[in-house]
C-alpha cells in the first residue's frame, strides 16, 4: 500500500507589523515545526530567502487544487530548516 502523499500546507499572510520580510496577501509555505506551533509561531521562508518563525495570527491557512500545489511548490526554494528556533527580529525585540 502507497503511502499518502505529504500534504502541503500553505498560508496567506494577513498582517505583517514589524516583519518587513512578509508581504500581505502571499501565500507561503509552513516548514514542518513542531516546537514553534506549541508555541504560537508557524515556521515559513520570508522574502530574504531564509526560513523564520513569525506570529501564527500573521497567517491563514488555505487549501489550494493540486495543481495549484504543484505550481507553488516549484517556486518556492527549498532551504534547510534551521535546527534551532529562530524567532524574527519583532519577537527578539520583546
Amino acid at each position: 500500500m502507497a503511502s499518502a502523499r505529504r500534504k502541503r500546507r500553505f498560508l496567506l499572510c494577513v498582517r505583517n507589523k514589524g516583519c518587513e520580510d512578509l508581504e500581505l496577501r502571499k501565500l507561503y509555505e509552513r516548514l514542518p515545526d513542531k516546537v514553534a506551533t506549541r508555541e504560537g509561531y508557524v515556521r515559513v521562508v520570508d522574502e530574504s530567502g531564509e526560513d523564520y518563525l513569525y506570529p501564527e495570527a500573521y497567517f491563514v491557512a488555505v487549501e489550494l487544487p493540486r495543481q495549484a500545489e504543484r505550481a507553488l511548490a516549484r517556486r518556492v526554494s527549498m532551504t534547510a530548516s534551521n535546527s534551532r528556533l529562530q524567532r524574527t527580529a519583532l519577537a527578539r525585540r520583546r
